[in-house]
């Protein structure tokens, strides 16, 4: 009986629109100004994407920056996932126009989970490639949230920004993605949520002039609370599990939600900030292309190198968590393996 192979990340990459959007442009609008957004969620500015593109355009970026960091051409993938939950229409799925843009075959799908989108995604693709049901899997994290906004409710409004980020999974003899853990609470799925789009309440006249085909977020301190008690127990949860403390993390990246979800996160694993990606100023809230988006900057920052030890976890709608464990194997940026 053979034992199950390791798998890792070759290489991450990832994409920003170039519409900056500052806090300039919600004063007027919701009466608020750049002090009082900040003093609320950190963030100074986002990235919208402009008229004529979609949630795939971005999603094309980010997976041929992950390619070519990882030097894999996209003939090689045996699998794509695409996390988002703004695909770019209900029907095909998003990644298969996605895997069209890179001229591959591969079998692809969508995956909706959310801001957790891309930690399910990388325990799904190591699974799949322990499995050996797959060598080469790429995850990907889209949003283009700002289509899904009521720009006028400034509980939500001012957090969200657009973005894509990718990561490369191969084999590898020593274990990459040492362990993930995933969780969801379908109980709360009302604090987070967009009431109409689908089969329960399709689309009308009269849900569009009552906007619920926008996010709605009718409790953020609620959500607060909830986010950083299953983000910290989750990673609590994983580190036991690995036999590891968060003394042995080397960064930490949590979904880019929220600047003080981030800092209650970290000071309650004991984790410094210094050791920490908080990415939110200038990228906001991605959803599930936050961590790839923060990682992939990490990286290109000189933040990562071989042998360091990785913690990304996330919390969003569903609602739905997750969180892996990854020992980095791929060259620090600017070397070859």
């Amino acid at each position: 009986m053979t034992s199950p192979r390791a798998a890792t990340l070759a290489g991450v990459g990832s994409y920003l629109p170039e519409r900056v959007v500052t806090n300039a442009f919600f004063e007027e609008r919701l009466g608020v100004d750049d002090d009082w957004i900040v003093g609320r969620c950190g963030i100074r500015s986002r990235h919208w994407l402009p008229e004529g593109q979609a949630t795939s355009d971005m999603a094309v970026r980010a997976a041929e920056s992950a390619l070519d960091a990882a030097g894999i051409a996209p003939g090689q993938l045996d699998l794509l996932m695409l996390a988002t939950l703004t695909p770019d229409r209900p029907l095909p799925s998003a990644a298969s126009l996605v895997q069209h843009r890179l001229g591959i075959s591969c079998p692809v799908l969508d995956l909706n989970a959310a801001c957790a989108g891309f930690t399910y995604g990388v325990s799904l693709g190591a699974a799949m490639i322990s499995s050996g049901a797959a060598d080469t899997v790429l995850v990907i994290g889209a949003e283009a949230v700002s289509r899904i906004l009521d720009v006028d409710d400034r509980n939500t409004a001012i957090l969200f920004g657009d973005g894509s980020g990718a990561a490369v999974m191969v084999p590898s003899q020593e274990p990459g993605v040492i362990a993930s853990l995933l969780g969801a609470d379908g109980s709360a799925a009302d604090l987070l949520t967009i009431p109409a789009g689908g089969s329960a309440c399709p689309i009308t006249a009269d849900a569009i002039a009552a906007n619920r085909h926008t996010v709605k977020m009718p409790s953020g301190r609620d959500v607060y609370k909830r986010a950083v008690a299953a983000m910290t127990a989750t990673c609590e949860q994983l580190l036991e599990k690995s036999g590891l403390s968060p003394d042995d993390v080397d960064l930490l990246i949590p979904h880019q939600a929220n600047i003080r979800i981030m800092s209650a996160v970290a000071t309650r694993l004991g984790i410094p900030a210094e050791r920490a990606v908080m990415d939110i100023a200038e990228v906001g809230n991605t959803s599930s292309a936050s961590i790839p988006i923060a990682l992939d900057r990490a990286w290109r920052a000189g933040r990562v190198h071989p042998g360091d030890l990785v913690l990304q976890v996330a919390f969003g709608a569903g609602l739905s968590w997750g969180a892996n464990l990854i020992r980095w194997t791929a060259p620090a940026y600017g070397e070859t393996a």
